[in-house]
Protein backbone atom coordinates (compact mmCIF):
# COMPACT_ATOMS: atom_id res chain seq x y z
CA UNK A 1 0.00 0.00 0.00
CA UNK A 2 1.24 3.28 -0.77
CA UNK A 3 1.02 5.32 2.57
CA UNK A 4 1.64 8.65 0.49
CA UNK A 5 -1.30 8.55 -1.27
CA UNK A 6 -3.57 8.36 1.89
CA UNK A 7 -5.29 11.60 3.13
CA UNK A 8 -3.76 13.20 6.71
CA UNK A 9 -6.36 13.06 9.43
CA UNK A 10 -8.59 16.31 9.43
CA UNK A 11 -7.70 16.68 13.37
CA UNK A 12 -4.11 16.73 14.92
CA UNK A 13 -2.43 14.89 17.31
CA UNK A 14 -3.42 17.31 20.47
CA UNK A 15 -6.54 18.39 19.62
CA UNK A 16 -10.28 18.18 21.41
CA UNK A 17 -11.53 14.98 20.50
CA UNK A 18 -14.73 15.26 18.06
CA UNK A 19 -17.05 14.60 20.48
CA UNK A 20 -17.39 13.86 24.75
CA UNK A 21 -19.06 12.02 26.76
CA UNK A 22 -20.04 13.69 29.91
CA UNK A 23 -21.44 11.57 32.97
CA UNK A 24 -21.48 8.36 30.63
CA UNK A 25 -23.05 6.31 33.68
CA UNK A 26 -25.48 8.66 34.92
CA UNK A 27 -28.28 6.35 35.84
CA UNK A 28 -31.62 8.11 34.75
CA UNK A 29 -33.54 6.43 31.06
CA UNK A 30 -32.19 9.97 29.07
CA UNK A 31 -29.19 10.54 26.26
CA UNK A 32 -28.59 14.30 26.22
CA UNK A 33 -27.48 15.60 22.66
CA UNK A 34 -25.62 19.05 22.07
CA UNK A 35 -24.80 19.02 18.35
CA UNK A 36 -23.97 22.55 18.12
CA UNK A 37 -21.69 22.95 21.59
CA UNK A 38 -18.88 24.24 19.53
CA UNK A 39 -17.46 27.44 17.45
CA UNK A 40 -14.15 25.21 16.91
CA UNK A 41 -12.51 24.51 13.80
CA UNK A 42 -10.17 22.18 12.99
CA UNK A 43 -6.25 23.54 12.59
CA UNK A 44 -5.86 21.95 9.47
CA UNK A 45 -8.98 24.43 8.19
CA UNK A 46 -7.84 27.75 9.69
CA UNK A 47 -10.45 30.12 9.69
CA UNK A 48 -12.47 28.65 6.97
CA UNK A 49 -12.09 31.78 5.65
CA UNK A 50 -14.84 33.48 8.22
CA UNK A 51 -13.58 36.46 10.19
CA UNK A 52 -13.27 35.73 14.33
CA UNK A 53 -16.50 37.97 14.97
CA UNK A 54 -18.75 35.72 12.64
CA UNK A 55 -17.29 32.25 14.33
CA UNK A 56 -18.62 33.35 17.17
CA UNK A 57 -21.90 34.60 16.09
CA UNK A 58 -25.02 31.78 15.93
CA UNK A 59 -24.08 30.32 12.86
CA UNK A 60 -21.12 28.55 13.98
CA UNK A 61 -22.97 27.47 17.10
CA UNK A 62 -25.57 27.53 19.37
CA UNK A 63 -24.74 30.01 22.06
CA UNK A 64 -25.56 28.84 25.69
CA UNK A 65 -26.40 25.32 24.59
CA UNK A 66 -23.78 23.24 25.81
CA UNK A 67 -23.71 25.23 29.54
CA UNK A 68 -27.22 23.79 29.46
CA UNK A 69 -27.23 20.32 28.54
CA UNK A 70 -24.07 19.92 30.96
CA UNK A 71 -26.64 21.51 33.76
CA UNK A 72 -29.30 19.01 32.34
CA UNK A 73 -26.62 16.23 32.54
CA UNK A 74 -26.15 17.42 36.75
CA UNK A 75 -29.64 17.73 37.39
CA UNK A 76 -31.35 14.66 35.80
CA UNK A 77 -28.40 12.33 36.43
CA UNK A 78 -27.82 11.48 32.64
CA UNK A 79 -25.41 11.15 30.03
CA UNK A 80 -24.69 14.03 27.59
CA UNK A 81 -23.01 13.63 24.27
CA UNK A 82 -21.48 16.48 23.29
CA UNK A 83 -19.93 17.65 20.07
CA UNK A 84 -16.10 19.58 19.56
CA UNK A 85 -16.38 21.58 16.77
CA UNK A 86 -18.48 23.92 14.45
CA UNK A 87 -21.50 23.30 12.87
CA UNK A 88 -19.94 25.58 9.52
CA UNK A 89 -17.48 22.29 9.21
CA UNK A 90 -19.90 19.85 9.31
CA UNK A 91 -23.47 19.96 10.40
CA UNK A 92 -24.29 16.97 12.84
CA UNK A 93 -27.73 17.48 12.23
CA UNK A 94 -28.69 17.66 8.84
CA UNK A 95 -28.54 14.73 6.01
CA UNK A 96 -25.97 13.51 4.38
CA UNK A 97 -27.65 14.88 0.99
CA UNK A 98 -28.57 18.20 2.67
CA UNK A 99 -26.77 21.57 1.02
CA UNK A 100 -26.40 23.26 4.38
CA UNK A 101 -24.50 19.97 5.74
CA UNK A 102 -21.26 21.99 5.05
CA UNK A 103 -22.74 25.39 4.11
CA UNK A 104 -21.43 27.49 1.36
CA UNK A 105 -23.18 30.32 2.88
CA UNK A 106 -25.12 30.70 6.56
CA UNK A 107 -27.20 33.82 7.58
CA UNK A 108 -25.63 35.95 4.57
CA UNK A 109 -22.42 34.74 5.63
CA UNK A 110 -20.17 33.36 2.79
CA UNK A 111 -17.97 30.56 4.32
CA UNK A 112 -15.34 30.44 1.74
CA UNK A 113 -13.44 27.22 2.72
CA UNK A 114 -16.93 25.38 2.04
CA UNK A 115 -17.57 26.64 -1.49
CA UNK A 116 -15.39 24.37 -3.76
CA UNK A 117 -15.54 21.28 -1.82
CA UNK A 118 -14.07 18.00 -3.36
CA UNK A 119 -15.54 15.13 -2.54
CA UNK A 120 -12.31 13.68 -0.50
CA UNK A 121 -12.59 16.95 1.27
CA UNK A 122 -15.74 16.08 2.37
CA UNK A 123 -15.32 12.53 2.88
CA UNK A 124 -12.60 13.49 5.82
CA UNK A 125 -15.16 15.86 7.77
CA UNK A 126 -17.25 13.28 8.02
CA UNK A 127 -14.76 10.40 9.16
CA UNK A 128 -13.60 13.02 11.52
CA UNK A 129 -16.53 14.29 13.07
CA UNK A 130 -19.63 13.47 11.48
CA UNK A 131 -19.79 9.38 12.12
CA UNK A 132 -17.78 9.74 15.26
CA UNK A 133 -20.34 11.33 17.01
CA UNK A 134 -23.27 10.05 16.06
CA UNK A 135 -21.17 6.74 16.96
CA UNK A 136 -21.18 7.94 20.12
CA UNK A 137 -24.76 8.58 20.47
CA UNK A 138 -25.43 5.08 18.96
CA UNK A 139 -22.72 3.71 22.31
CA UNK A 140 -24.43 5.97 24.46
CA UNK A 141 -28.56 4.28 23.33
CA UNK A 142 -27.64 0.70 23.39
CA UNK A 143 -25.58 1.18 26.60
CA UNK A 144 -28.76 2.03 27.55
CA UNK A 145 -31.14 -0.76 25.85
CA UNK A 146 -28.71 -3.31 27.30
CA UNK A 147 -29.22 -2.04 30.85
CA UNK A 148 -33.04 -2.67 30.19
CA UNK A 149 -33.58 0.87 29.46
CA UNK A 150 -35.36 2.57 27.04
CA UNK A 151 -33.95 6.10 26.87
CA UNK A 152 -35.61 9.03 26.10
CA UNK A 153 -33.54 11.64 23.13
CA UNK A 154 -32.97 15.07 24.29
CA UNK A 155 -31.41 17.34 21.74
CA UNK A 156 -30.62 20.82 23.27
CA UNK A 157 -30.16 23.78 20.87
CA UNK A 158 -31.00 27.46 20.96
CA UNK A 159 -32.01 30.56 18.78
CA UNK A 160 -31.21 33.71 18.10
CA UNK A 161 -33.96 36.60 19.44
CA UNK A 162 -34.28 38.13 16.00
CA UNK A 163 -33.95 36.41 12.42
CA UNK A 164 -34.61 38.17 9.41
CA UNK A 165 -35.61 41.11 10.77
CA UNK A 166 -38.08 39.45 12.87
CA UNK A 167 -38.55 39.17 16.42
CA UNK A 168 -39.13 35.75 18.06
CA UNK A 169 -41.49 35.92 21.06
CA UNK A 170 -40.78 32.46 21.86
CA UNK A 171 -38.43 31.91 25.31
CA UNK A 172 -38.83 28.02 24.59
CA UNK A 173 -39.74 25.89 21.60
CA UNK A 174 -40.16 22.05 21.84
CA UNK A 175 -40.11 20.49 18.34
CA UNK A 176 -40.60 17.29 17.65
CA UNK A 177 -42.64 14.97 14.85
CA UNK A 178 -44.97 12.55 14.81
CA UNK A 179 -44.37 10.74 18.17
CA UNK A 180 -45.74 13.30 21.21
CA UNK A 181 -45.24 10.79 24.02
CA UNK A 182 -42.46 13.29 25.41
CA UNK A 183 -42.98 16.86 23.84
CA UNK A 184 -46.69 17.48 24.40
CA UNK A 185 -46.87 16.79 28.45
CA UNK A 186 -43.30 18.59 28.20
CA UNK A 187 -45.22 21.42 26.47
CA UNK A 188 -48.28 21.31 28.60
CA UNK A 189 -45.75 21.62 31.98
CA UNK A 190 -43.67 24.60 30.58
CA UNK A 191 -46.53 26.21 29.24
CA UNK A 192 -48.13 26.00 32.77
CA UNK A 193 -44.96 28.31 34.08
CA UNK A 194 -45.92 32.17 34.38
CA UNK A 195 -44.44 34.56 31.70
CA UNK A 196 -42.59 31.51 30.18
CA UNK A 197 -44.08 31.88 26.10
CA UNK A 198 -43.32 28.22 24.82
CA UNK A 199 -43.81 27.53 20.42
CA UNK A 200 -45.05 24.31 19.74
CA UNK A 201 -42.60 23.07 16.33
CA UNK A 202 -41.34 27.15 16.82
CA UNK A 203 -39.37 28.55 15.99
CA UNK A 204 -38.22 25.75 13.81
CA UNK A 205 -40.17 22.34 13.20
CA UNK A 206 -39.35 18.50 13.81
CA UNK A 207 -40.98 18.36 10.48
CA UNK A 208 -39.44 19.98 8.19
CA UNK A 209 -36.52 17.31 7.43
CA UNK A 210 -33.47 19.02 8.70
CA UNK A 211 -34.03 17.44 12.06
CA UNK A 212 -31.11 13.93 11.28
CA UNK A 213 -30.44 13.50 14.87
CA UNK A 214 -33.82 12.65 16.12
CA UNK A 215 -35.03 11.18 13.11
CA UNK A 216 -32.12 8.78 13.34
CA UNK A 217 -31.83 7.89 16.71
CA UNK A 218 -35.37 8.41 18.45
CA UNK A 219 -38.01 8.29 15.70
CA UNK A 220 -36.90 5.63 13.43
CA UNK A 221 -35.84 3.14 16.24
CA UNK A 222 -38.99 4.28 17.70
CA UNK A 223 -37.70 6.00 21.06
CA UNK A 224 -38.92 8.75 22.88
CA UNK A 225 -37.28 12.24 21.77
CA UNK A 226 -37.78 15.70 21.54
CA UNK A 227 -35.83 18.29 20.48
CA UNK A 228 -35.29 21.96 22.70
CA UNK A 229 -34.78 25.41 21.60
CA UNK A 230 -33.91 27.98 23.97
CA UNK A 231 -33.44 31.42 22.95
CA UNK A 232 -30.14 32.72 23.52
CA UNK A 233 -30.17 35.59 25.05
CA UNK A 234 -32.01 33.99 27.86
CA UNK A 235 -28.76 31.91 28.56
CA UNK A 236 -25.61 33.91 27.62
CA UNK A 237 -24.68 34.02 31.06
CA UNK A 238 -24.44 31.83 33.99
CA UNK A 239 -27.06 33.34 35.75
CA UNK A 240 -29.54 32.24 32.51
CA UNK A 241 -28.48 29.03 32.27
CA UNK A 242 -28.94 28.00 35.48
CA UNK A 243 -32.62 29.35 35.52
CA UNK A 244 -33.08 28.09 32.38
CA UNK A 245 -31.56 24.49 33.25
CA UNK A 246 -33.24 24.39 36.07
CA UNK A 247 -36.71 25.08 34.64
CA UNK A 248 -36.28 22.30 32.10
CA UNK A 249 -34.71 19.43 34.45
CA UNK A 250 -37.93 19.71 36.63
CA UNK A 251 -40.31 19.78 33.87
CA UNK A 252 -38.42 16.85 32.43
CA UNK A 253 -38.03 15.34 35.75
CA UNK A 254 -41.50 15.00 35.90
CA UNK A 255 -41.31 12.94 33.22
CA UNK A 256 -38.43 11.00 32.66
CA UNK A 257 -39.08 7.04 33.86
CA UNK A 258 -42.81 7.52 32.91
CA UNK A 259 -44.11 3.68 31.72
CA UNK A 260 -46.46 5.86 29.02
CA UNK A 261 -43.07 7.12 27.94
CA UNK A 262 -40.30 5.04 27.69
CA UNK A 263 -41.17 1.96 25.60
CA UNK A 264 -40.50 1.56 21.94
CA UNK A 265 -42.93 2.19 19.40
CA UNK A 266 -44.80 -0.75 17.53
CA UNK A 267 -43.59 -0.87 14.15
CA UNK A 268 -40.59 1.42 14.03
Amino acid sequence: MDTSLTPAPLLDAGEPPAVSVMNPHGAAPVVLLCEHASHRVPNRLGTLGVPVADRERHIAWDIGAEAVTRELARCLDAPAVIAGYSRLVVDLNRPLNSPTLMPAVSDGTPILANQALTESDRQARLDALFHPYHAAVHACVDAKRAAGQVPAIISVHSFTPVMDGVRRPWHLGVLWDQDGRLPLPLLDLLRAQPGVVVGDNAPYSGRDGHGYTLNTHSTRPGLPGVLIEIRQDLIGDTAGVARWASLLADALGRLVGHPDIHHVLAGA
